[in-house]
């Protein structure tokens, strides 16, 4: 059976394309501009497009006009996109037929385990659910992992290799609350976009093989991808919304843009 029509790009060029793809769970920390700025001089370098999407699909932890605020920070530092903001929470049909299409092949199948359960077992999945035929109901989606990705190549760091049990575990795309899960929308969205070469923290190698599987389950060229070295607090932690990282000051953006270069 041929995909349906989400999975072919909105760029047919070999035009090089990064993208920036914040939530919008608060406003832009110094961290976030490194990740930013990373992406952007990497597109404005190969003369391709640099594009912003936002990650809004997951509302219980979104702050109200952050996003707003975050394509206003972005402006005030110079990170200028290009064409329109994609935005994550108009993309539902999308996420719904790649879904659909992935139960149609066999690729997915529907999960009831419980967090609880699966900590109990150490935390990775063990594939309790996938001869039980569970219907929708109080269920999650996970993929059917076929051909495992333990290792993938980052064009700054070199061969990554991936933790095996982790590479191999029947991850969610549909959570059971509804939501749609960040590695099946992700994976959606920089197909659709055309996107070439991901820049993004180092936080984000871990899920980077679970990616690249579902680009190969659909049969999608794999992006490249470059992970940058992280901003970390006095404590050594790193900067983030969730350890309260400040925002981006709103003054000269120039001493901060340089101190993000370094």
């Amino acid at each position: 059976m041929l995909p349906p029509y989400f999975l072919f790009k909105e760029m047919t060029d070999t035009q090089y394309i990064g993208r920036f793809a914040p939530s919008p769970s608060g406003e832009l920390h110094f961290g976030s501009l490194i990740a930013a700025l990373g992406s952007y001089l990497q597109a404005r370098a190969r003369q391709g497009r640099w594009l912003v999407r936002i990650e809004d699909i997951d509302p219980p932890r979104e702050v109200p006009g952050a996003a707003e605020t975050i394509l206003r920070q972005l402006e005030h530092y110079g990170l200028h996109w290009d064409g329109d903001v994609l935005w994550q929470s108009q993309r539902h049909h999308a996420y719904r037929e790649a879904l659909a299409w992935l139960h149609e092949q066999g690729l997915s199948y529907y999960c009831t385990c419980t967090r609880a359960r699966i900590q109990s077992i150490g935390g990775i999945y063990d594939g309790h659910c996938r001869v039980l035929h569970h219907g929708p109901d109080n269920a999650a989606v996970r993929i059917r992992q076929q051909h495992p990705v333990t290792q993938f190549t980052d064009q700054l760091r070199g061969i990554i290799h991936a933790d095996e049990k982790l590479a191999r575990e029947d991850f969610i795309i549909h959570r059971r609350d509804g939501l749609f899960a960040y590695n099946l929308a992700v994976v959606v969205d920089d197909h659709f976009q055309g996107v070439t070469e991901i820049v993004r923290g180092a936080d984000l190698i871990e899920p980077t093989v679970r990616q690249i599987s579902l680009y190969q389950l659909f049969g999608w060229k794999v992006p490249d991808y470059i992970h940058l070295p992280l901003a970390l607090n006095p404590q050594g932690a790193k900067l983030s919304k969730q350890n309260h990282a400040p925002a981006l000051p709103k003054g000269d953006p120039r001493p901060v843009l340089i101190a993000a270069l370094q």
